[in-house]
């Protein structure tokens, strides 16, 4: 079994100091804890972080934490006051937290500790490496860390690596006012798999990285400088089976004996004392809902809990006199000498005050303005096996897009979300068992561990692909080797792409015509003795006809749905229902005209869209929109959505490159076969190829190809030494 390394800000541990001043560390519960503490027990993982002291430590006390956390497989990362206060609160907290919330507001007026950020980021790099060994898995967490992939893979290359984001990643154009935009997001890249809660912070990050870097997400990968970063959807569970048998606990039950009595009915918030959660707009709601239900005054009460954060910024301190004023009104306003509207908590809970919170409530009150995916929301439902309360949600929580179940409400409707209140007071039991039941059944089935088991998997598969590529050019004795092993072939059948591989992509498609070497190349290879020679493209067969149609070769043109005899006839494949093409030539048209320097090239089966002449910001932008425009239009349909380099490109379902290599493996068996290309339609010729057939990828980009050449240049010299 693989090792783990985690890598987070913190470690997993609590340090402080017992009554007699020695030392003391204990281990963490909750949150990222408890979700990876699986994770790394199995095959003696190791954990890299902060342990939460500061750098200025006696020598005494230093070893004697370096000890402890060895014995436990942590691997501190120790930093310094000045650090903590700049990196941390200053950047981390400073900056990215609020940008990456969609609080633009809140930044700095200048860009902050940017420097010292990389410096810190740096410092965990160095950390992992002395750690890691050969087949260990990396993975590293949230936005403390969002640099550590690329710098981890400069120190080790070949390295697994995987990154997981526990916020939101914000809209484009919040992201991009970022002065270090490009920088996270290389780091990001670096990663072997990159992991969002939900798939719109995953939208976001793909169209972040289009718009800064050019490079579009393409399902779900991102190609840049040669490496694919794989991206996907992880929604983060509880270990909803621990805080089952910590709410029918004993002390649960004592300690809900004591706190609920009469029949008051109770809301309840759970909540860090952060801007993000929405907190003043919770009691606002419940002032309305108090306004306009004035029965309910005396029946019910507002616990809420919130929880110190980030009390040494100015922001925060500003934040909280302002939840304190709110309560301080409603409770003036409505209050009784024998009742308070709202009972306000401001400390940390221990976790069984919490579990018994959650079973004491009514109604339990998750209202974030914007949350990556906030467990609350699921320990609650986790904590209910008495199938009571209700779930209020705010839709900009994370955890929305998974718990259908609760009552939703958009936090910015003060007074549609009192009147969510008020329904969740008088819902039915029927109702709410039936609510509450559906909920814990899709809480527990895709819990915390089954969270961090999907990720990994994913990671090891992703890692694995990625093992398969060669990252550099193949060497020159690897050429020499691959060129001498077709010249000895008995059999030879090369099958060569066009553009990219014989001749260099052109602004225009009209403008890749072949050039007189070219001609020669190919006439003194098919020539050759016991050789065929093979041209699979996606142009057209007119084009292909027009420019390639005297040489003695096979063509084969529209990614192989048309192919051409040495007999100079042309078959093609039978088409499926083509009545998606009027329509969307017309979206393609429109989108050529919106685009300057874009233009629609028309073929007998499928259509293609080139943007390559296009402004390089706004080209990409436009064939994003364009591919989830099509998408859409064109789910039903027998057509597929191809994007290419710089060109998207609509075909038949089975036109493929590959379908050529098949018929041509069962036709000649006993032929030597190899493949050239230079793009993702060539990947379905190598895939579809069995060994020993040799394939050959031209270019930068990610490959599954044996072999690597550097260019057209190097494929012609390739292919010229077979002639020797």
């Amino acid at each position: 079994m693989a090792r783990t390394l985690v890598v987070s800000n913190r470690l997993p541990i609590t340090v402080g100091r017992a009554d007699d001043g020695r030392l003391r560390i204990e281990r963490s519960s909750g949150g990222l804890a408890t979700g990876l503490k699986s994770v790394h027990e199995q095959g003696g993982g190791v954990w890299i972080g902060w342990p939460g002291l500061t750098g200025e430590l006696p020598e005494a006390d230093r070893s004697l934490l370096t000890e402890r956390c060895a014995a436990l497989r942590l691997v501190p990362v120790h930093l310094a006051a000045h650090e903590i206060e700049r990196y941390y609160e200053g950047y981390c907290n400073g900056v990215l937290w609020p940008l990456f919330h969609s609080f633009p507001g809140q930044l700095p007026l200048e860009g902050g500790d940017f420097e010292l950020y990389q410096a810190i980021n740096e410092r965990f790099a160095d950390a992992v490496a002395s750690a890691w060994r050969e087949g260990d898995l990396v993975w590293v967490h949230d936005y403390q860390l969002m640099l550590v992939p690329a710098l981890l893979r400069g120190r080790l290359p070949r390295a697994r690596i995987g990154f997981f984001l526990h916020i939101p990643f914000p809209p484009a154009d919040t992201f991009r006012t970022l002065p270090s935009r490009q920088a996270v997001l290389e780091g990001l890249l670096a990663a072997d798999l990159v992991g969002f809660h939900t798939a719109a912070y995953m939208r976001n990050f793909g169209s972040s990285v289009l718009h800064v870097m050019g490079a579009g997400l393409d399902v779900n990968s991102i190609t840049w400088e040669g490496r694919v970063a794989n991206v996907g959807v992880f929604p983060m569970g509880v270990d909803a089976r621990a805080l089952h048998a910590r709410a029918e606990s004993v002390a649960v039950e004592e300690l809900l004996a004591r706190s609920r009595s009469g029949v008051e009915r109770w809301l309840v918030g759970i909540d860090r004392l952060d801007y993000t959660k929405g907190i003043p707009r919770r009691l606002l709601a419940y002032e309305r809902m108090l306004a306009d239900h004035p029965e309910l005054r005396g029946g019910v009460r507002l616990v809420q809990v919130a929880v110190p954060s980030r009390t040494q910024v100015d922001a925060y301190a500003d934040f909280r006199a302002h939840v304190d004023a709110l309560v301080g009104r409603i409770n003036g306003r409505f209050g009784t000498p024998s009742w308070a509207p709202v009972h306000y908590i401001y400390r940390n809970l221990t976790e069984t005050e919490v579990v018994a919170l959650y079973r004491a409530a009514d109604a339990l009150l998750v209202t974030p303005i914007r949350d990556g995916m906030n467990l609350v929301a699921k320990e609650f439902v986790a904590a209910r096996s008495d199938l009571g309360g209700v779930l209020v949600l705010s839709e900009f929580a994370g955890a929305a897009a998974e718990l259908g179940e609760a009552v939703r409400v958009n936090p910015y409707d003060v007074a549609r979300t009192a009147q969510a209140f008020y329904e969740a007071l008088t819902m039915g039991e029927a109702e709410r068992r039936a609510r509450m039941e559906a909920l814990r059944r899709r809480v527990f089935r895709y819990d915390v561990h089954r969270w961090a088991n999907t990720y990994l998997e994913k990671l090891e598969d992703c890692a694995a692909r990625a093992d398969h590529r060669t990252p550099d050019y193949s060497g020159a004795e690897e050429v020499r080797a691959a060129g001498a092993a077709l010249r000895a072939a008995s059999d030879l059948t090369l099958l060569l792409d066009y553009d990219g591989t014989l001749v260099p992509l052109a602004d225009a498609p009209q403008l890749a015509t072949p050039d007189p070497p070219l001609m020669a190349l190919l006439e003194r290879l098919a020539a050759r003795r016991r050789t065929a020679v093979h041209v699979v493209s996606g142009r057209g067969r007119d084009v292909l006809q027009d420019w390639l149609g005297r040489l003695p070769i096979r063509l084969h043109a529209e990614h192989g749905q048309w192919s051409r005899s040495m007999a100079g006839e042309w078959v093609g494949r039978e088409l499926a229902d083509d009545r998606w093409r009027a329509k969307a030539l017309e979206i393609l048209e429109d989108f050529a005209e919106r685009t300057p320097g874009s233009l629609v090239e028309q073929k007998r089966s499928g259509l293609a869209w080139h943007y390559r002449m296009s402004d390089p910001e706004y080209g990409p932008m436009q064939a994003n929109e364009l591919k989830a425009h099509l998408s859409s239009l064109l789910s039903n349909s027998p057509v597929e959505l191809i994007a290419g380099d710089k060109v998207v490109e609509l075909r038949p379902h089975g036109a493929n490159k590959g379908r050529v290599a098949a018929d041509l493996h069962d036709a000649r068996p006993d032929t030597l076969i190899a493949a050239f290309g230079d793009d993702r339609t060539d990947e379905d010729l190598f895939v579809a190829l069995p060994p020993p057939a040799l394939t050959v990828h031209v270019g930068p980009s990610a490959s599954v190809a044996r072999l690597r050449l550097r260019s057209v240049a190097a494929v012609r010299a390739f292919l010229g030494s077979l002639l020797e």
